[in-house]
């Protein structure tokens, strides 16, 4: 198997103005990509508006004009590209995780868990399947966001002796009140699931007042940090995955045979001492 390179963008974001976005994701960091240098480039979550719920204004198709700006930089960077933006769809609206290739779209991901502090519940629709992307081998699980503090639903399944994916990746606007969460259970999805987990996030502040830290992290599957980007700074980072390190975690430690293929426990029995 093939080691994976992916380029992080770890980037400010201009509220609801797809423009802004385009232009300083270009000339900031895209620009600074050789082609060829990355397999995957991935932008934080709602990449071109920022997290707003003003979804009627906001939306896109799938043939929209950021699938074409996607397009055209997978093209340029001859590799595939992702990020999350508000797509509508069958008269709904979802917080969507596209990846594009020189070729076209690839696969796509709707957010499943949807931020009800901020009452996206209320203006999108939750996805209904997990996505897993496939890139040069590599399976890659699909999560945006909120996704992370719910672990059943990114359980990496043992099925006929084999992990069902080999890293998870969240794209995200986590606000920086809660970055210790960020890190821990980043660290933990890496740790609970003997698999890669890459957390990106925006930095900045959004048109309501909340701040961003950053904090993007890759972590292996013993639980290491091996690449933070610095928190409240611009960065654009190109890291190379080795293969080499899931294999050995399962050949010197493969709790991951103990792991449940199925997540349907059943009732639960309560008990009392009373």
């Amino acid at each position: 198997m093939q080691n994976l390179t992916i380029a992080l963008i770890q980037t400010i974001q201009f509220w609801e103005d797809k423009a802004a976005n385009y232009q300083h994701l270009e000339s900031q960091h895209l620009n600074q990509i050789e082609p060829g240098a990355a397999d995957l480039v991935l932008l934080p979550e709602m990449f071109n508006t920022g997290f707003t719920m003003n979804v009627k204004e906001m939306y896109e198709d799938m043939n929209g004009e950021a699938i074409e700006w996607l397009h055209s930089w997978a093209e340029k960077l001859d590799c595939q590209i992702g990020g999350s933006l508000i797509i509508k769809a069958d008269n709904q609206y979802y917080n969507r995780f596209v990846i594009v290739s020189p070729e076209g779209i690839l696969n796509y991901y709707d957010k499943r868990h949807l931020f009800r502090m901020a009452e996206e519940n209320d203006y999108f629709t939750a996805g209904k399947r997990r996505v897993i992307h496939q890139i040069k081998g590599w399976k890659i699980l699909l999560q945006v966001c909120y996704d992370l503090r719910f672990p059943v639903f990114s359980r990496n399944r043992t099925i006929e002796g084999q992990t069902e994916y080999d890293l998870v990746a969240y794209i995200a606007n986590w606000p920086a009140k809660r970055s210790m969460v960020w890190k821990n259970l980043l660290q933990a999805r890496a740790i609970e699931n003997q698999a890669f987990c890459i957390g990106l996030n925006r930095v900045g502040e959004d048109g309501n007042g909340i701040a961003y830290s950053g904090d993007a992290m890759v972590i292996d599957p013993w639980g290491n940090v091996s690449k933070p980007i610095a928190e409240n700074e611009e960065d654009m980072e190109i890291i190379t995955l080795d293969y080499g390190v899931l294999k050995g975690i399962k050949s010197s430690f493969p709790a991951y045979l103990d792991a449940e293929s199925n997540i349907q426990f059943g009732e639960s029995i309560i008990t009392t001492s009373e």
